[in-house]
């Protein structure tokens, strides 16, 4: 049996490409925690997964963007050597999908909830990262006991399908590929800012080779393969959805009042390269609902930090811990 993608007798096996990732970086990959996947039972009878890394008290709750899944912290994780919760959100990973396919990020911070209560009741940070982010802020509005501090990586509710055309373009694309080799052509023409062997490890993360030997995305696509590349009078919020102008307006102040209903520590790193979605409008908007927060931006870094900068974003997740 094979890790590599492109045999015939592949298997996936999720754990076996951390030594590539702390290989890449120039981590030493045997000096990380552990890492083992773990679900956690919601009340509505659906299961949340996750990945734990450590066997004492999580430090850290790493919440992933829309389109991605906890794997997406691996190298950050194994950056930072520190015991941490990734959770993949619902519809992404290998969580439950939803089958009313409301991903918004106060539903989704409920479930959320659920997982930092059970696995990681005394962290010291919540880190999100775009629809994480959001989820993150919600987290800490909905259930200010579960987050001590937040740490957001680029995005604001002041992001739009304007700011997001590049990450829309790529999320809206075909759901299956013929083989690995065409999956993995169209992510690298997506993500010119990041290494080959990055973006193989995130397709085998991201995506699954069906029996036919054709690969298809992971996360749930079922609204988006209904309404094709989404219609052009709509505008797909920050939660992923497609949403009529007046709806993506009421949803958006609807994620800045989470933002000014956090009272914890509050720290924004935004991109300084081509693809962050974060402006100093958003910025500005944020220092006036949060006049304490801090802002940090992270040179040669899009919108996926932890994918452009991942040791950088892991010093200053370890700035925070102290």
């Amino acid at each position: 049996m094979s890790t590599d993608p492109t045999a015939p007798d592949f298997v996936y096996d999720e754990f076996a490409y951390l030594a590539d990732n702390a290989r890449e970086v120039g981590v030493p990959n045997d000096s990380s925690p552990a890492v083992a996947r773990v679900q956690i039972a919601l009340p509505d009878g659906r299961k949340l997964s996750a990945l734990r890394w450590g066997t004492t008290d999580v430090e850290v709750v790493f919440i992933h963007g829309g389109s991605q899944n906890a794997h997406t912290w691996d190298t950050v994780c194994l950056a930072l050597g520190r015991p941490a919760l990734c959770v993949d959100l619902a519809g992404h990973g290998h969580s439950d999908w939803k089958a009313e396919q409301d991903y918004h990020p106060h539903r989704l911070a409920d479930d959320v909830a659920v997982a930092v209560a059970e696995m990681a009741p005394r962290a010291q940070l919540v880190v999100g990262m775009s629809l994480g982010g959001m989820t993150a802020n919600a987290l800490a509005a909905r259930h200010p006991q579960l987050v001590r501090q937040l740490l957001i990586v680029d995005v604001t509710p002041g992001t739009t399908s304007e700011k997001a055309k590049a990450i829309i373009d790529f999320v809206s694309g075909p759901q299956t590929f013929p083989t690995f080799a065409e999956i993995l052509a169209r992510t690298i023409q997506y993500n010119p800012t990041r290494t080959e062997s990055s973006l193989r490890r995130g397709i085998v993360h991201n995506a699954r080779r069906l029996d036919d030997g054709s690969w298809a995305w992971r996360y749930d696509r079922r609204e988006r393969n209904r309404n094709g590349a989404e219609a052009g009078e709509n505008e797909r919020s920050v939660g992923g959805e497609a949403r009529s102008g007046g709806e993506v307006e009421r949803q958006r102040a609807g994620l800045w009042e989470d933002v000014s209903a956090t009272t914890q520590p509050y720290l924004l790193v935004r991109g300084g390269a081509e693809g962050t979605v974060v402006d100093d409008a958003d910025v500005a908007e944020l220092m006036r609902r949060r006049p304490d927060a801090k802002v940090v931006t992270v040179p040669d870094a899009g919108h996926s930090i932890q994918g452009d900068q991942p040791l950088a974003l892991a010093e200053l997740i370890a700035g925070q811990l102290g």
